[in-house]
């Protein structure tokens, strides 16, 4: 549901992958087989950016000539997207980091069914009986 959505607010993104700390991925835009593989190696650009710096690393962008991968992380979910050369970081970020928390929203309960109506009660009128 949340990558629906993404894809549809955020003319940007071409393709997203949420994943989890593990790496392990819980939705995609693309292919399984593809999806695994840029959840695998946006986990690694995670942990190297992260030893570079100080504290904890939340979001990360490389860009390409062609495109950007841009990777947010907030708990234990993480979002991959690829998106044009064009795209505008901060709106990307922001798009992302929605989607991240949707997706850890539990999903709404569902409405519980109406309970019917009671049909309305008919009495027959009792006879008289005097004889």
């Amino acid at each position: 549901m949340a990558l629906r959505e993404l894809t549809e607010i955020s003319s940007q993104v071409e393709s997203a992958v949420l994943f989890d700390a593990d790496g392990k991925v819980v939705a995609a835009t693309i292919p399984d087989d593809r999806a695994e593989r840029v959840a695998a190696s946006a986990t690694a650009l995670l942990e190297q950016a992260e030893q570079i710096g100080e504290g904890d690393l939340t979001q990360i962008e490389a860009s390409t000539g062609d495109g950007s991968l841009f990777v947010v992380k907030d708990g234990p979910m993480r979002i991959a997207a690829s998106t044009s050369a064009e795209a505008t970081a901060g709106l990307v970020f922001y798009d992302l980091k929605s989607c991240l928390r949707e997706a850890a929203e539990p999903p709404p309960k569902p409405k519980p069914a109406a309970k019917p109506k009671p049909k309305p009660r008919t009495t027959k009128p009792k006879s008289d009986e005097t004889s």
